[in-house]
């Protein structure tokens, strides 16, 4: 896996815990908001569409480098708008970025042993 496609696998993992941690705020505040005085629905509204919308962005651009199958794009898309399946997406999201720096690592190894071969 090239080290960009390793790079958007990560950033999508750093954005998808906030925003599932947000998104489950928000799903209290709006209980708080109907059961009591308490209104924060303004702020962690807001607070969550900007984290949604950095995963949606940060998951495209993951999908476009690393050229997921759509089932699986499909899945990982449809984790954002479940309450707590953004812990499920890290999880997938972090083995899918440990295999490729270790295949990267490996590749890499790889390559400086033919080199060492190589020289006289």
């Amino acid at each position: 896996m090239p080290p960009k496609s390793v790079s958007a696998l990560r950033r999508l993992r750093l954005v998808s815990v906030p925003e599932a941690i947000s998104f489950l705020l928000l799903l209290g505040c709006s209980v708080l908001k109907r059961t009591s005085d308490f209104n924060a629905v303004p702020v962690m509204g807001a607070v969550h569409g900007v984290l949604f919308i950095m995963y949606v962005l940060f998951w495209a651009d993951a999908w476009n480098r690393v050229r997921w199958p759509l089932g699986r794009a499909a899945l990982l898309f449809v984790l954002a708008v479940l309450p707590a399946g953004g812990f499920f997406a890290d999880r997938a999201l972090r083995r899918e970025e440990e295999a490729g720096v270790i295949a990267a690592r490996a590749r890499k190894e790889q390559h400086a042993r033919r080199a060492d071969a190589e020289k006289p």
